[in-house]
């Protein structure tokens, strides 16, 4: 068991644009929490970046730990990343996790099925690992969302190695589709380190941001078979202030939908289409590390038209983000000593 705060507690207050919130703390004490998911019967999958697994439900004072995970490789920004349930979850019980695994040669980003019954894992099967392997402990992705077609589809950093992102015969810097049963394929390139993967509730399209380095992280809307750029073209300089890129588009390269110049360190994103928030409709929602906050996207169509910025510096560097289905925002925070927050609107 892993013990958690002993009750709800009510951090901030905050009136907003388009709706008054609540941000109440719910559990305290998660190592370095990474991802949520939510399972049909409305228990949540925390992990927890060092290769911890709970399960939780909301109302509940603590989380259960989950036995049988594999081994990862927890160093740099390695470790756990995501855990989804699958689509035919119910009858199956199977999930699916992203993690870094180091073996020779060093590192890379496994993606693995398996059986999730009561307190443990079993009978883990590795569907894809995005090999070459190297010793660089930065740039993992990880990222994963079923797609509306059934597929799971994954995100992989460069590993620090920005050309590879432009070799498609190299699945580092990019997106892949992994059909049911199916051979991995490369769904899109040009990626330096995406941390964010959604479906728009409408569209039934991709969306995905990534860290750029100094400056320069992007949501962008993608199109299989398309080339994100990524080092030939981004908004991003080095970290010492030189130039990457003369410029963040160009022909051949996909354009990204929305840019933050300086970088918030984008992690976690959900489209928010529930009922709690009617004001938030239309709305995408992004946490960053480096600035601290929560960023709320008003989109037209497949337009970003604008952004608000939330709990700027209130609880710390936001990891991941996710609409439960209750329809409310849960947020996780990265940190030895993270918790999981969820926003409550306010009536009058």
């Amino acid at each position: 068991m892993v013990q958690v705060a002993s009750a709800e507690t009510v951090v901030e207050r905050v009136d907003s644009q388009s709706a008054s919130f609540r941000v109440v703390q719910l559990l305290s004490n998660l190592d370095h929490p990474w991802s949520m998911a939510w399972l049909p019967d409305g228990e949540a999958l925390i992990g927890l970046r060092p290769g911890g697994l709970l399960r939780w439900r909301p109302g509940e004072t603590r989380a259960r730990s989950v036995a049988g995970l594999p081994n990862v490789a927890d160093y740099g920004q390695g470790g756990l990343f995501d855990v989804k349930p699958t689509p035919d979850f119910a009858k199956t019980g199977q999930i699916v996790m992203s993690y870094a695994y180091a073996g020779n040669g060093g590192a890379a980003t496994r993606i693995a099925s398996a059986t999730l019954a009561g307190g443990r894992v079993t009978g883990v099967n590795v569907l894809f690992e995005a090999a070459p392997r190297s010793g660089s402990p930065v740039h993992f992705g990880g990222r994963l969302r079923f797609g509306p077609d059934g597929a799971l589809y994954a995100t992989f950093g460069d590993r620090g190695a920005r050309e590879r992102a432009q070799n498609k015969a190299d699945p580092a810097g990019s997106v892949y589709r992994i059909p049911s049963g199916g051979k991995p394929e490369l769904f899109s390139s040009g990626h330096r380190n995406p941390q964010g993967l959604d479906v728009h509730p409408v569209t039934g399209v991709l969306w995905a941001h990534e860290h750029g380095p100094k400056g320069g992280d992007e949501v962008n809307l993608l199109k299989s078979g398309r080339n994100y750029g990524w080092p030939r073209v981004t908004f991003g300089r080095e970290y010492s202030g030189g130039e990457i890129a003369a410029s963040g588009t160009g022909p051949g390269f996909e354009s990204p939908l929305h840019v933050w110049v300086p970088s918030i360190a984008p992690s976690g994103m959900a489209f928010y289409n529930g009922a709690a928030f009617p004001g938030w409709k239309n709305s995408l929602f992004v946490g960053a590390l480096r600035a601290q906050l929560l960023a709320r996207l008003t989109l037209d169509g497949d337009k970003v038209v604008g952004e608000e910025r939330l709990l700027k510096g209130a609880i710390g560097r936001i990891r991941e983000v996710s609409v439960g289905p209750d329809g409310l925002v849960y947020l996780l925070t990265d940190a030895g000593d993270g918790a999981l927050y969820r926003l409550e609107p306010l009536t009058q």
